[in-house]
């Protein structure tokens, strides 16, 4: 019998009454997930309220704990459904969840539509995110007596920067700090990445990063200054301290070292990449990996002072960091990432540009083993996967110092900081390059391409394909692509630097591609999107993927780990005779080996010859018989107890083997009887597709000698161009609008901060009346000239576009 006890979480108020209470809830059912009453509903999730928004990539309204909760945000009712479930009971491959669900409403009303949810890593907050706003939902609240839920509080997140009416700021990505309970990272359109601390302040952003990647007036497209995505490293070396940014053209840059004010690291890990500076940087004969190694060990030092303590204690599992900056530098946005070379014959391939159609729109770092994965979706529909075949080292430009906030006794509260990319050329990096030429001397680790996988998506014609990508919770090197069409696994079965340090020498395969859902019910019909998607896992190694459709039904799929990375070998040469061979070369290790050789084999004891005539009450007879009875027990009593006990522990296991191969065998023998009868009707069929065959290839001959039919396909040269021409009216035109809003927006917030201080300092406002109006004046041109520029390109748009279409009519 199951029993759930709902703890209700604990008031702030010492003295309030809801405190926790262990009392059982009879009225709770256990059901599968699939078949919960939430998700059996036939309301479907509201529409957008924000009128004609830009397209959002898919909606993810479902978040796991890791635990026992799942969570679920109704779009209708705008409240979080809190579902417990049990994973493996009672049969291994089950999910079975608690009904009915608890419901947890906000304190605050939430009045924008929410796209996406996600909880830290602790279970205590969960972050709402939407086109419009942004805010995030304390778990542990106060119970109501009106619904019997629960009242969380709710708190907003930057809505001063990103959502207050007057700005044009749109948040690109927002995650959680994997090294912090309180710390959100945001990605937003004026190309700053900013880490909030939700601890201190919810309000104003803990540190911000201003993205520079290339130098002012020498930017060739606006996609390279328009920032798509980004995610935090894994826990490898200098990864667990390093952001990765991705922009539309397909560029990956990296800021390291970005560490949260108070967040934790394990102690082994901090002192393998401290221990990692001081032998191979300090050591080495360049001067400027001298220089560079000791600025990393100065800020190690600084933001872990265990480290510089001459005793490096042992007793310390965790590290806390604390706040730091270099006074006179600022980090290097290092990048773009670039293919390494194998040859001369590449480096033409290494610094040209992206290989997939359309534009990046999102990014995946994934850590499997010891490789860092990178993969990169376009919104032609391609996933483009790379793997760092280079470690991380942070890197600063000095002299550009940061701008720090301090408060009253001196402690840096927040900073900012201008990162800017290295000027000039970067070297092509090559495979046969010894290790001193790239070691700590600052530049960007090089990629190395594992694949390009084209989904197959649909081709749009509106609006681009947007993608999301997770990584499989208990097998890394498993990736789930989220997009319009469904759900695609792909399994990498290579991985360079995994295979080098374990010994094996294994060949390069490209990865596999599997269809998991599809949303296209009918062939050519318009998919449904999904709203809610999350991968399960439990300690046993069973996996398995929630889906929640647009029409509110849920979908559990489970996913098989075993066997997916070993390639499958097939010898020709043998003769196929040797099936019992096959049969009884790997047996199934059902009962162990050493009960199926028996009792162990036992040496008797040699006797006296006199003792066939020795009594059996006899001293000398008992102690002989005493002696066979001992062996007897110790070998052939005990392999029995051993027998029994384990026949009596895989008799379960061993039914439910034979039950799934009977099961299997009545399906088989109903898909040959299927067979069977089908068999005239399929002769049938292929006749006809014979006869249809035939009657398309006279109809294909026909065509061929129509006078359109000779039309001569693009050259190279004009494929570029129509790439170009592509890109530039995806993406330049609304970076172009969105830099002319933003300039708006900060010349709004700069008049009306010149306002606020006219009554505060009326003594100043003349010696500075010059400069400020000198200011004003150049935003304001620079404003005019951006619409020039604007309309300039629209008109080359057009007059391009139809010239094109002259053409096409010409020919």
């Amino acid at each position: 019998m199951r029993f759930n006890f709902e703890l209700t979480e604990p008031d702030p108020d010492p003295d309030s009454s809801s405190r926790k209470s262990l009392t059982p809830k009879e009225d709770i059912l256990w059901v599968p997930l699939q078949n919960h009453p939430l998700f059996t509903s036939s309301t479907s999730t509201s529409t957008s309220l924000e009128g004609d928004a830009a397209p959002q990539p898919p909606s993810n309204l479902l978040a796991w704990d890791g635990a026992s909760r799942l969570y679920y945000w109704d779009s209708n009712l705008r409240c979080l459904h809190r579902i417990s479930i049990g994973l493996g009971d009672p049969d291994p491959t089950s999910v079975l969840a608690a009904s009915p669900s608890k419901v947890l409403r906000t304190d605050v009303e939430i009045n924008f539509e929410v796209h996406k949810i996600s909880i830290d890593r602790n279970g205590s907050a969960l972050l709402l995110s939407g086109a419009y706003g942004l805010c995030v939902m304390y778990l542990y609240g106060l119970s109501s007596s009106k619904d019997d839920s629960i009242i969380c509080r709710t708190v907003s997140i930057g809505s001063q920067i990103y959502f207050n009416g007057r700005n044009v700021i749109h948040v690109r990505k927002i995650s959680w700090h994997p090294y912090s309970d309180t710390h959100l990272g945001i990605l937003s359109s004026d190309s700053v990445f900013r880490l909030f601390d939700l601890s201190s302040d919810v309000l104003q952003p803990e540190q911000e990063y201003y993205l520079q990647p290339v130098e002012p007036g020498r930017s060739r497209n606006a996609a390279s200054i328009c920032p798509v995505d980004f995610s935090f490293g894994g826990d490898h070396l200098w990864d667990r301290f390093s952001v990765f940014v991705l922009f539309s053209d397909g560029s990956v840059y990296i800021l390291c070292p970005i560490v949260p004010f108070k967040s934790v690291y394990k102690w082994e890990s901090v002192l393998e990449i401290y221990s990692d500076a001081e032998m191979f940087g300090l050591k080495s004969a360049n001067p400027v990996a001298v220089n560079n190694s000791n600025l990393a060990i100065f800020w190690l030092e600084a933001t872990f002072p265990e480290l510089a303590h001459e005793s490096k204690e042992r007793g310390l599992s965790t590290l806390k960091a604390h706040p730091y900056a270099i006074f006179d530098a600022s980090l290097c946005l290092q990048g773009p990432l670039r293919k390494v070379c194998h040859g001369v014959e590449d480096e033409d391939l290494a610094v040209r540009g992206a290989e997939c159609e359309g534009h990046a729109v999102s990014f995946l770092y994934d850590l499997a083993g010891k490789d860092s994965i990178l993969v990169t979706a376009w919104s032609g529909g391609q996933l483009q996967i790379d793997a760092l075949s280079d470690e991380i080292q942070p890197v600063w430009t000095v002299g550009s110092p940061p701008r720090l906030r301090l408060s009253s006794h001196n402690h840096i509260l927040g900073l900012a900081m201008l990162c800017e990319s290295i000027s000039g050329e970067l070297p092509v990096v090559k495979l046969d390059q010894p290790h001193d030429h790239t070691v700590w001397l600052g530049h960007p680790p090089p990629l190395l391409r594992l694949a390009i996988v084209d989904l197959a998506l649909p081709r749009k014609t509106e609006s681009s394909s947007h993608i999301s990508m997770f990584a499989d919770p208990l097998m890394p090197e498993r990736i789930y692509s989220v997009h319009d069409g469904g759900i695609d696994s792909i399994v990498l079965h290579f991985l360079p630097f995994t295979s080098q340090s374990s010994g094996k020498d294994e060949t390069v395969r490209s990865p596999a591609v599997h269809p998991v859902l599809s949303t296209c019910q009918v062939e050519n019909s318009t998919p449904s999107p999904l709203c809610g998607f999350i991968a399960l896992s439990d300690s046993f190694g069973y996996s398995w993927i929630v889906v929640i459709t647009s029409n509110k039904e849920c979908v559990v799929l489970e996913m098989k780990t075993l066997n997916l990375l070993v390639p499958v070998h097939v010898d020709m040469e043998k003769e196929s005779a040797n099936s019992e061979e096959w049969t009884y070369r790997n047996p199934p290790d059902i009962i162990s080996k050493e009960l199926l050789s028996g009792p162990k084999v036992v040496l008797v004891p040699q006797g006296s010859p006199n003792l066939r005539s020795v009594a059996a009450d006899s001293i000398e007879g008992r102690s002989t018989l005493h002696q066979y009875l001992n062996l007897f027990h110790e070998n052939y009593v005990e392999y029995a107890h051993k027998v029994y006990f384990e026949l009596k522990h895989h008799g379960p296991q061993l039914k439910r083997i034979i039950d799934d191969q009977h099961a299997r065998l009545g399906e088989a023998k109903e898909k040959l009887s299927k067979v069977v009868n089908k068999q005239s009707g399929l002769v049938n069929r292929i006749e006809h597709a014979t006869q249809r065959h035939n009657l398309l290839e006279q109809r294909l001959h026909c065509l061929r000698n129509l006078p359109g039919a000779h039309k001569k396909p693009l050259s190279k040269a004009e494929r570029e161009l129509k790439s170009k021409l592509d890109q530039f009216t995806r993406v330049e035109l609304d970076a172009l609008r969105a830099s002319i809003d933003t300039l708006r927006a900060r010349l709004g917030r700069f008049t009306q901060s010149l306002k606020g201080d006219v009554p505060n300092q009326p003594r100043k406002i003349g010696g500075r009346n010059n400069v400020l109006d000198a200011q004003i004046s150049q935003l304001k041109s620079s404003i005019t000239k951006l619409s020039l520029v604007n309309s300039e390109n629209t008109k080359k748009v057009k007059l391009i576009e139809s010239a094109l279409k002259n053409q096409e009519i010409c020919r």
